[in-house]
């Protein structure tokens, strides 16, 4: 019951934290003009290429027990605790700086098509620019805002790399004593009892919040719209505090990214003192990871996956969307519901109930078990990523031009040369940058993967995990930090060709 306190705990503070967090990041690289907005942005992004437990391993190696940032406080205050970073705060701080990545997708593309010709009306009136941004700009982004709203509070919820890594005993959330539970035979029936009601609070939410939001009426009063023009603050106390505040978040973001990148450079001894020194910077590191089998198989384990399982997904999808896109009737409202399910549910639910129910021989499979398999991980990540596949696929066949098909039927082509020459080709880029984006989010995830793989078969986020463990060696923290600058490197090569190419097309 403590635990299931603090996971909505956690759920209502991200919302006011990665809101206020979020929003002001927004404002800085899109509606105020900063100085040198284009250097924040770059670190604002940052979360883009690395996440979950790679980003909260990226905290801990700053402000852990042997932490540079905690070395250095120690140093100049002696009797400063090494062990602060940890429990609540330690928690909430990590996933407020980690959670803001929808907000600078998303809510950067709202704040780019508010209306400026409302903006100069308001001015025109002699509104400031405070009033403007409370009572024009901010009301207009509030269906955005509340979408957000509700991801974040899901995310809290059923929040499991931070708690587990630096939640401490003292505040421990629900997933990871659904974790514990489920890790053994005698407790099961807890842990499926745990991710019921966590499911159920999901769903129930979900539904409060989606009814709150219909009830609002949101929109901008200008009917011909004018392209953002960046607002100066004018006065030079609050232009100072903003500019101040905007440089201190872009320190708290790229620090992390650089010194895994450093760190990742040096030596065993270097990495567990917490020292950097360029008589110390190797690229053994890499040398041993690409070279040696034991190491670089984690890397190999999670890249298997996330290419069959993203193929696999994409490939499902296409045949939905395709039979969604031809039939409208009650079978297919069924299917397309049926395939949306795993967006409601939580991965820790739909992980106890993938054990629950191949945990015994079952016929739709032979009369066999999953559980134990390394197939059981490859059903979860299919499952979990159907939802937001089905739904940017389903979005490309209805932009589809319907001429284009008649045209190739009238000319004597079949269906299936159809879809192969005509239909395919078209919808071939989005359905390549989905693929990207569902490889990049298997690739290092955690969350799902902790309750379901194969001990001799241990993806690369259950490896960089245990590297964050005190009993963890120095080597093995050095290996991780290569394989998180893999991720990272990966990660920003797949955001350039999904969102890159396309806004400069």
């Amino acid at each position: 019951m403590k635990s299931l306190y603090n996971s909505f705990i956690l759920a209502v503070s991200l919302i006011f934290t990665v809101n206020i967090v979020g929003i002001f990041l927004v404002l800085v690289v899109e509606y105020f003009d900063i100085k040198g907005a284009k250097i924040l942005r770059l670190g604002y992004f940052t979360t883009l290429i690395y996440s979950g437990v790679v980003l909260v391993s990226g905290y801990k190696l700053i402000y852990g027990d042997t932490g540079l940032m905690t070395k250095v406080l120690a140093y100049v205050f002696p009797s400063f605790p090494t062990g602060w970073f940890h429990g609540y705060w330690a928690v909430l701080f990590v996933m407020t700086f980690a959670c803001t990545s929808n907000h600078v997708l998303f809510l950067s593309n709202a704040m780019r098509k508010v209306d400026f010709q409302t903006i100069e009306a308001a001015r025109n009136m002699g509104a400031s620019t405070f009033y403007i941004l409370r009572r024009v700009v901010l009301p207009v982004l509030k269906p955005t805002i509340y979408a957000l709203t509700i991801l974040l509070f899901l995310t809290g919820l059923a929040a499991t790399s931070a708690p587990l890594i630096l939640g401490g005993t003292e505040f421990q959330t629900i997933t990871p004593m659904i974790l514990a539970f489920s890790n053994s035979t005698y407790s099961k029936d807890l842990a499926a009892l745990l991710a019921l009601v966590l499911g159920l609070a999901t769903i129930v939410l979900l539904s409060v919040m989606i009814r709150f939001e219909r009830k609002g009426n949101f929109m901008s009063v200008s009917k011909v719209k004018s392209e953002m023009v960046k607002q100066q603050i004018q006065h030079p106390l609050a232009n100072m505090l903003t500019h101040a505040a905007a440089y201190f978040l872009f320190l708290i973001y790229i620090i992390p990214v650089v010194l895994i990148l450093v760190f990742s450079f040096t030596d065993a001894q270097s990495i567990a003192n917490a020292t950097i020194s360029f008589s110390k910077l190797t690229l053994a590191n890499y040398i041993h990871v690409f070279s040696s089998l034991s190491a670089f198989k984690p890397y190999l384990v999670s890249v298997c996956y996330a290419a069959g399982a993203s193929l696999t997904v994409v490939a499902l999808a296409l045949m939905a969307s395709r039979i969604l896109h031809k039939y409208r009737n009650v079978w297919t409202n069924l299917l397309e519901y049926s395939l949306l399910i795993p967006w409601m549910l939580p991965s820790t639910l739909i992980a106890i109930g993938l054990i629950v129910t191949f945990g015994t021989p079952r016929l739709i499979i032979g009369n066999n078990v999953l559980v134990g398999s390394v197939w059981m991980l490859f059903l979860a990540y299919v499952i979990v990523h159907i939802p937001f596949t089905l739904r940017m696929v389903k979005a490309s066949f209805f932009a589809l031009d319907n001429n284009l098909e008649d045209a190739a039927k009238n000319l004597g082509a079949k269906a299936f040369y159809t879809f192969r020459r005509v239909v395919l080709p078209i919808i071939l880029p989005s359905t390549l940058a989905i693929l990207a984006l569902n490889f990049n989010g298997i690739l290092a995830d955690y969350d799902l993967t902790v309750f379901l793989y194969h001990p001799l078969y241990q993806p690369l986020g259950i490896v960089i995990k245990n590297s964050t463990d005190a009993e963890a060696v120095a080597d093995t923290k050095a290996l991780t930090l290569v394989y998180s600058v893999i991720l990272m490197i990966m990660s920003a090569l797949t955001l350039y060709f999904v969102y890159g190419r396309r806004s400069k097309d």
